[in-house]
Formats: C-alpha cells, sequence, structure tokens
C-alpha cells in the first residue's frame, strides 16, 4: 500500500492510498481513502484495468469519470449560496482536462484502436 503524495498538506482532512501494484501501464487501478487517522475508511476507488471494449463489460471507472463527479460537485458548489473564485478556476481547470482526454479519445477512434492496447 503507497500513501499518495498530495498537493493539499496543511489541511489534509483524509490520506489516499494506491493499495495494487502499478501494471504494465504505469498506473495502480486500486485506492482506498481513509481517515486523517488512517482508523475509518471513507471509501473505496476501482479504476479501469485494460481497454474497455465493446464486447467486455467495464471493470472500473474511467479518470474522466471520477472528474465528471468532481465537475459536477463543483458545478452545485457554484449554483449554491458560496460560490468562490478557487472553485471556479477548478471547475475551468478540470472542464480542460476532461476536453484533452475527449480529444484523446477521438484520436484513437478515428485512428481505429480504441478500445485496443495499442498505442
Amino acid at each position: 500500500m503507497r500513501k499518495l503524495d498530495t498537493i493539499q498538506q496543511k489541511y489534509l482532512l483524509n490520506h489516499a492510498y494506491a493499495t495494487d501494484n502499478a501494471d504494465h501501464s504505469g498506473a495502480n487501478h486500486f485506492y482506498t481513502v481513509l481517515d486523517s487517522t488512517d482508523q475509518l475508511i471513507m471509501g473505496y476507488i476501482r479504476f479501469q484495468q485494460g481497454a474497455r471494449s465493446r464486447r467486455e463489460p467495464a471493470n472500473g471507472l474511467r479518470d474522466d469519470d471520477l472528474l465528471e463527479i468532481v465537475r459536477d460537485r463543483l458545478k452545485g458548489f457554484q449554483q449554491g449560496p458560496f460560490p468562490c473564485e478557487e472553485n471556479q478556476l477548478a471547475l475551468e481547470c478540470i472542464e480542460k482536462a476532461l476536453q484533452y482526454l475527449k480529444k484523446r479519445t477521438d484520436d484513437r477512434a478515428e485512428r481505429g484502436v480504441l478500445g485496443v492496447e495499442v498505442k
């Protein structure tokens, strides 16, 4: 189990851990989030492992799934009673990240390698 090196450190409420070994892609796929005392499990995240094809069901979240969830939350905060510039900027950055991930998917589809482990 590897504790993530996080940007937010001074007021960190939870600890995130990669709980598997990185595979041939270089990425981990299983994460656990614990409270700041490492006693209470706050949640698990399982990411897609391997290419997601139309023939086989997904086996986990994609990066863009998680970003879409955070995007939705930030949009909600911005529509609530306490909107702020920092949340707006974070929202814009997440939307830009989603646009880049969409571009990658579109490029792979055009090249005929979407859903297969080919660069």
